[in-house]
């Protein structure tokens, strides 16, 4: 099913299918993928339509925040990924702080409609995500995911599977926690 996978950078004009994809409410929570942009109080104080309209804003300006998937024409899932300076809360993080003074760009979330998870999207998100740093001049590709012991749900792996960032050919650079490391893909 994978190779039947289609990608597009998230636009104003696919404002919509980004919504069809988190639902009336957002994605798992509420969330409109602004968790990692706004630090502290922000966040919370923002959550819900708030989130939504600054998500848009960011994409009706021209910003591309990350990449929608596609299957047969219908929304599946979803990777933000964007310059790692594009998200505030990772420049404050201690767990998540950075590897060197190296330019990356972070992969910070992902959304795989439920009907289709556990099907090999997250991988080729992540291999899409790759691609099109790719296309941007970038070099260096940064993920956060969770490495877990157990099976858990979805809401709390948004931000990927160690597992599946290995798939994707990613390798881990550092780990400051020990269910969160940092992997890191590095374009030639």
């Amino acid at each position: 099913m994978t190779t039947e996978l289609s990608f597009k950078p998230i636009k104003r004009n696919l404002w919509t299918d980004l919504e069809e994809l988190f639902g009336l409410n957002g994605a798992c929570g509420g969330c409109w993928c602004m968790y990692w942009k706004l630090r502290g109080r922000a966040f919370d104080e923002a959550s819900g339509y708030g989130t939504r309209q600054m998500h848009k804003s960011i994409v009706d300006s021209g910003t591309v925040t990350g990449l929608l998937a596609y299957l047969h024409g219908e929304v599946v899932g979803w990777v933000a990924v964007e310059p790692r300076s594009a998200y505030e809360k990772l420049a404050h993080s201690r767990v998540l702080k950075p590897v060197d003074d190296q330019e990356v760009w972070s992969v910070t979330c992902f959304y795989v409609a439920k009907g289709h998870r556990r099907n090999g999207i997250t991988v080729e998100l992540l291999k899409a995500a790759v691609e099109h740093v790719r296309r941007q001049g970038g070099k260096i590709v940064e993920g956060y995911p969770v490495d877990a012991q157990k099976d858990l749900p979805a809401p709390f792996v948004y931000t990927g599977t160690a597992s599946a960032f290995q798939k994707a050919g990613f390798k881990e650079v550092a780990r400051q926690a020990p269910t969160r490391p940092i992997f890191r893909y590095e374009i030639e």
